[in-house]
């Protein structure tokens, strides 16, 4: 018997002490301290791609700082935490180069003390600290899932936000270990939070979550908390709602964008989703397949091809393609029932594959997001890079590692940037308020300027708006005295979308009052 299995067999036999439950909680917990802090103390943001990504959250955070509330005073196909994150960071740090990583801080510091009581309570340390770490590495590392080292980005930090609730979440399929009681209100509380923070971050991931509590209520074990978790839901959902005010037209937002950005994966993308991430899914139906060969039931299939069915989709609708998140999680959890049933005594070849079959889906994305973390704190600390040429996007720097295509792609855009506040500080008025032609307004956050209400934080075009379907030119200029037309917008297609969209509209309310190497920039015509 090895000693991970002895371990496990002597506390189940003999129920694992109270000390040793403790021991692992302490231990996740410190791990989401101390991650956190590496990511939010030198108070800066480093990038080195999808920089107006990165404006869409700090444009938002700015507005919700100055009084706006999200699909209430601006459209959002994001649900309304996706900028209430950045703009808790912003309150934190003070600046808008801290936003995002002292927003993202706070949220490993709850997540590490959710995870700490979900897998302490449910998984052997043998298994439930790595997968709590490689959970919690997923929120800290600012980069997108499935991308290079080093390519450092807050962009879509929304999906690993998905990604480690969606995870901590499937962790609950397992019952408390009996040293860990019973406890419904705690687990109701944690499985409410986690669903509750994916459905008004991405709802994507919340739908998937509540698919999960709707399966869980088939487990006569953990009824209780799973019902109480869902009326938890519901109450929370009704109060947010009183207070909010904007959920229908966050549902309308994610209807336009759904009318854009099309249904379901085609099969062909279905096919490169598939061969990109064959590796991890031929490892994964390994496990599954030992698992369920020492361990048949019904329950345990549903549950292996529900972590691979839903992490397909998910990765689908999602701008990546490795890293199909939930794999890892799914096999580190039915591993875990595997060795609770005391059974790898009797198969030398399961107990030592295994372990090794885990250490392939979960060491190589915790490794490289580890390594991200610490290459931006190391770029923030010495303050490197060149600043974003906008006063208050000082502390945010773009720096070169490996890919100098990125690189000049958006210094190129930071001067067509300079360019634009040039010329605004010979314009404007201190009451004006701009709206631009492309992807993102970085403008407002950037200079510190009064946003407008009624438009959207994001453009994207074929995702939040088409030739067909698009905000009317009414609603989203209603607000607007300045408009900047960029020669060469940072997304061509969403750029020429815009302009070719409401062309008729500025040509009728607008005159052009400036003209610059990178900008047009139009004024609305006096009544």
């Amino acid at each position: 018997m090895i000693e991970t299995e002895r371990s496990v067999v002597v506390g189940d036999g003999a129920s694992p002490t109270t000390s040793r439950l403790s021991w692992s909680r302490a231990v996740i917990f410190s791990a989401g301290v101390i991650l956190a802090g590496i990511l939010a103390l030198p108070g800066r943001t480093v990038t080195t791609k999808y920089v107006n990504d990165l404006f869409v959250f700090l444009d938002g955070a700015h507005r919700i700082v100055l009084g706006q509330v999200p699909n209430v005073d601006f459209h959002s196909s994001l649900g309304p935490l996706t900028f209430y994150i950045p703009a808790a960071g912003y309150g934190l740090s003070g600046s808008m180069g801290g936003a995002m990583p002292a927003g993202m801080a706070i949220l490993v510091f709850l997540l590490a003390a959710i995870a700490a009581e979900i897998v302490s309570s449910r998984m052997h340390k043998a298994f439930g600290l790595p997968l709590a770490i490689f959970l919690l590495l997923i929120v800290a590392a600012p980069a997108n899932p499935g991308e290079r080292i080093g390519e450092l980005t807050f962009a879509m930090f929304y999906n690993r936000i998905g990604w480690a609730s969606l995870g901590l979440l499937l962790v609950m399929y397992l019952p408390r270990l009996p040293a860990a009681g019973n406890s419904k209100a705690v687990d109701a509380a944690c499985a409410s939070f986690l669903v509750l923070l994916m459905l008004y971050t991405k709802i994507t991931y919340g739908v998937v979550g509540l698919a999960f509590l709707l399966f869980m209520l088939f487990d006569r074990r953990q009824i209780g908390w799973v019902t109480l978790a869902l009326g938890m839901i519901a109450v929370s959902s009704i109060a947010i709602e009183i207070v909010w005010r904007g959920g229908f037209n966050y549902l309308a937002d994610l209807g336009l964008s759904a009318k854009n950005s099309g249904g379901l994966l085609a099969l062909t993308a279905l096919g490169h989703l598939v061969r990109n991430n064959l590796a991890d899914l031929l490892v994964y139906l390994a496990v599954a397949l030992i698992v369920l060969s020492l361990t048949p039931g019904y329950r345990h299939l549903l549950f292996v091809a529900f972590c691979g069915t839903t992490g397909i989709l998910l990765i689908g609708q999602n701008f990546q393609t490795v890293g199909i998140l939930t794999l890892g999680a799914g096999a580190a959890i039915i591993t875990e029932s595997l060795f609770r049933a005391k059974l790898l005594s009797r198969y030398g070849t399961a107990r030592f594959a295994l372990p090794l079959l885990l250490a392939f889906l979960l060491l190589p994305a915790a490794l490289g997001n580890a390594a991200s973390l610490a290459i931006h704190a190391y770029y923030t600390a010495g303050g490197r890079g060149k600043p974003i040429p906008l006063p208050a996007f000082s502390e945010i720097r773009l720096v070169e590692i490996w890919s100098a295509g990125q690189y000049e792609y958006f210094e190129g855009y930071n001067r067509t940037l300079a360019d634009a506040s040039a010329a605004l500080s010979q314009l404007m008025s201190a009451d004006e308020r701009v709206a631009v032609l492309d992807f993102v307004n970085p403008f407002s956050a950037g200079l510190g300027l009064t946003p407008p209400v009624g438009d959207s934080v994001w453009y994207h075009w074929g995702r939040t708006l088409g030739p067909d379907d698009h905000p009317p030119a009414e609603e989203m200029f209603a607000d607007v005295d300045l408009i900047l037309d960029p020669k060469w917008p940072i997304e061509i297609w969403t750029g020429n979308g815009l302009r070719d969209l409401y062309a008729h509209y500025i040509a009728r309310h607008y005159s052009l009052v400036r003209e610059t190497a990178d900008w047009r920039i139009y004024r609305r015509k006096a009544s």
